[in-house]
């Protein structure tokens, strides 16, 4: 991974990797310099990080400055080239989304001479489809990639184009995403973001894993820093959580009125147009209260700011993060809204059934992949979705969840059920496994 200047790295032993210093790369017209170094992580696990200050001493992660394309040709090449170095043949370079969607086509090309990688094979994973990595065909010489330029794909160049994923889409040995529907998804047109005919010619080698949970940090029994714990058998901690949350937030106090949590970027595929239309009138018909976290677009701040001037002791917004306010939400919160328009996979909603906070969301991705409609004749199922990404979803939706509140028996039923589910990366790094071992044989 790129050394980027905002990496925390408290707790982590950092040390130049040796045989990786003072190495540089030809990268079209530009020669980079660069080092690699060895970060130790506190769990024991280590990392390999890419110093090169030039292109990584940035206030943020990603950029629109003009060589942006250059600061992950060279993540793509220094990591091939740091194996040879080592000496180390890879049985599997797992890239992920654009940024390292070259090196499947770097491998059977520019480097297909060393038999270092004989057996190396490559898998592209995608996160968010909707993030591409498309640049102007102008970069095609920083490319280093001479005569096999005619591997790239052809309609795009003549467009004037370079689309790093789809790229990696092309020549990977393996494709996955991080949920089964949303694997199907992006084979149509709808979510395919103009890559679904490429999918859908590859659709043999694509597979959905759902991502998995971080436990040690997402529950309820360890979690230090929400203001009680609790688990499925003694759930008195979650009470607390719920009254010093809305004492936190400037919230009204009220045992059996609910609480809807929403820590999200506000963005449109989030869902946030919906809210707009439907949640001032829900917060006048019915009674219920919300707690927000999120920051982005000014339009989506200002609604949910308007909304807390409207109503200051139902309605509190928290403009911007904060990681600490983020495990209060989940852990004092009744209910989770996720109304998103797509979804790849999403996280909140399976730390929310770890917290007993139930979800609300659309049936998309990885949300239709991880929570369970609920089932009130049984008790069976862990939360409330709905289909139609439209203002009348969203408002059955929501008023649904608060109507099964209200029964208390069957809620507390609905709340175990989540709670006792496992997303936890043990179980869903086994598919991972399987498919690997599978890739290459083993």
């Amino acid at each position: 991974m790129p050394q980027y200047s905002t990496l925390v790295t408290d707790g982590c032993d950092i040390e130049p990797a040796p045989g990786l210093q003072g190495l540089s790369l030809k990268i079209g017209g530009w020669q980079i310099s660069y080092s690699i170094n060895r970060l130790t992580l506190p769990s024991g696990f280590f990392v390999y990080s890419l110093h090169c200050p030039a292109l990584y001493d940035r206030p943020g992660l990603y950029t629109n400055a003009d060589d942006e394309h250059l600061r992950f040709l060279l993540l793509s090449r220094a990591a091939i080239e740091m194996c040879q170095h080592m000496q180390f043949a890879p049985d599997i370079f797992h890239c992920h989304d654009w940024h390292a969607g070259l090196i499947p086509l770097y491998l059977k090309t520019s480097y297909s001479w060393d038999k270092l990688f004989s057996k190396t094979r490559s898998v592209m994973t995608i996160h968010n489809i909707g993030y591409q990595g498309v640049f102007s065909s102008d970069i095609l010489d920083d490319l280093s990639l001479d005569h096999h330029a005619e591997r790239l794909h052809q309609d795009d160049l003549n467009a004037g184009r370079i689309n790093f994923l789809k790229t990696g889409l092309l020549y990977a040995d393996l494709l996955t995403t991080v949920s089964p529907t949303y694997a199907k998804e992006i084979q149509g047109s709808t979510y395919g973001m103009g890559l679904d005919d490429v999918l859908r010619a590859r659709s043999d080698v694509l597979v959905g894993i759902l991502n998995g949970v971080d436990y040690t940090e997402w529950n309820p029994k360890s979690d230090t820093l929400i203001p009680a714990k609790f688990s499925p058998g003694r759930m008195i901690g979650k009470a607390r959580c719920k009254q010093a949350l809305m004492q936190e937030m400037g919230l009204s106090v009220e045992e059996h009125s609910p609480l809807i949590g929403i820590v999200t970027r506000l963005v449109g595929q989030k869902g946030i147009d919906l809210m707009e239309q439907v949640l001032p009138d829900l917060l006048s018909k019915r009674q219920f209260s919300l707690a927000v976290l999120g920051s982005g677009e000014p339009r989506y701040e200002q609604f949910f700011q308007t909304l807390h001037n409207a109503a200051p002791h139902r309605v509190s917004f928290y403009r911007g993060y904060n990681h600490r306010l983020s495990h209060w939400i989940e852990a004092g919160s009744d209910m989770f809204l996720m109304p998103s328009a797509y979804e790849p996979c999403g996280l909140n909603q399976m730390y929310s059934l770890k917290y007993g906070t139930v979800p609300i969301v659309r049936e998309t991705g990885g949300l239709a992949d991880s929570v369970e409609r609920i089932d009130p004749t049984n008790a069976t199922g862990t939360g409330v979705l709905f289909q139609h990404y439209d203002n009348a979803g969203l408002n059955w939706a929501i008023s649904h969840a608060l109507d099964l509140y209200d029964d208390q028996k069957l809620w507390k039923k609905i709340v175990r059920n989540g709670m006792t589910k496992d997303f936890s990366w043990q179980q869903q790094g086994e598919e991972y496994v399987k498919l690997f071992r599978q890739l290459v044989n083993v």
